[in-house]
């Protein structure tokens, strides 16, 4: 039998590796939520285009990149299985039509655009441009929606919570969707898209006040008021602040740039008002649903390596469709 020694007995280099990985699939949520967000604002906002070119901007706008952003949901899949795997077996059982109503939505964004270029008649394009709005619309509700079970421990299929939370990443997702096209896009409808910024950051704002009242009153056990909980609320409002400023001086690329924090800001009070529970529903601790420590050592050796080249990726290909969208450009 082979003797491992103390690589299957002790966390590698002494870290942390039951917190670290429980931080890493958050992580890696908010890498979904921030990259693939801002094309579920930009399909949200095709919902309000009516001439074709600025429709076909739109789509040209995330078409190199939506299919790549939508991996990083795999990887949170795999991720949550690899170190929980008795967390992932509840959620995905638990929640079993919420997950295939987020698997459909995205199925639906996905296919749309591409049925969408294959006929130029109205009525085709009618259909599968509505098709379109509702996936990018839900997917990022429904997401939402499970968020928040996952936080407070429900069951339920639908909850006041998480209609609301998903109502909140909706929202937050059109913030992103109005500064990605603010850099992406020119002229008329630059200044069109970006009129909705403002509108989507105070109804994200009132949401998430609406939710930590919530949790106040009726879940005062998980900690709101305390001090890692309240920063991230300022956080984010100065985040807000700084998004409405710099849309307002048409600055977009700073603009963008406040969206990953809001997005980060957002998953990080998640996983700190979770913490140390990794599923409230069932009472599971981190501690309690890690895999043993042979696999978790090797697996942080994996993943230190394959993060790198992952970032490496995504680094070349939006440096590569850097810049505003040309005329004539489409999705296909």
């Amino acid at each position: 039998m082979t003797d491992y020694g103390a690589f299957a007995t002790d966390p590698l280099f002494g870290l942390p590796l039951e917190e670290l990985w429980f931080g890493l699939v958050f992580f890696i949520l908010g890498m979904f939520l921030f990259l693939d967000g801002f094309d579920f604002g930009v399909g949200a906002l095709f919902a309000t285009r009516d001439d074709e070119d600025e429709r076909e901007t739109l789509l040209a706008a995330i078409g190199p990149f939506w299919d790549g952003n939508e991996v990083w949901l795999v990887v949170f899949g795999g991720a949550l299985f690899a170190a929980f795997p008795a967390v992932y077996a509840n959620l995905f059982s638990r929640h079993y039509l919420l997950m295939f109503a987020i698997l459909g939505a995205l199925i639906l964004r996905g296919l749309a655009p591409e049925m969408y270029e294959q006929r130029h008649d109205e009525a085709w394009q009618t259909w599968w441009g509505r098709s379109f709005v509702v996936g990018s619309v839900s997917a990022p509700f429904f997401i939402g929606v499970f968020a928040a079970h996952w936080l407070l421990g429900i069951s339920s299929l639908v909850s006041l919570p998480g209609v609301v939370v998903g109502l909140a990443v909706v929202a937050l997702t059109i913030v992103a969707g109005v500064g990605f096209l603010g850099m992406k896009t020119r002229g008329a409808l630059q200044r069109d898209v970006v009129e909705y910024g403002p509108k989507a950051m105070a109804a994200y704002l009132a949401l998430v006040v609406v939710t930590l009242g919530y949790l106040v009153v009726l879940r005062p056990d998980l900690g709101v008021i305390a001090p890692i909980p309240l920063a991230l609320v300022v956080i984010t409002l100065v985040s807000a602040g700084g998004y409405l400023v710099t849309l307002r001086e048409e600055r977009y690329t700073l603009a963008f740039g406040t969206v990953p924090v809001l997005v980060f800001a957002f998953v990080a009070l998640v996983a700190v008002l979770m913490f140390p529970m990794a599923d409230p529903a069932v009472g599971l601790t981190v501690s309690d649903a890690i895999i043993s420590i042979l696999p978790l050592n090797i697996m942080s050796i994996a993943a230190a390596l394959l993060l790198p080249l992952v970032f490496s990726y995504f680094g070349i290909l939006y440096s590569t469709f850097r810049g505003p969208i040309e005329t004539g450009e489409s999705y296909s």
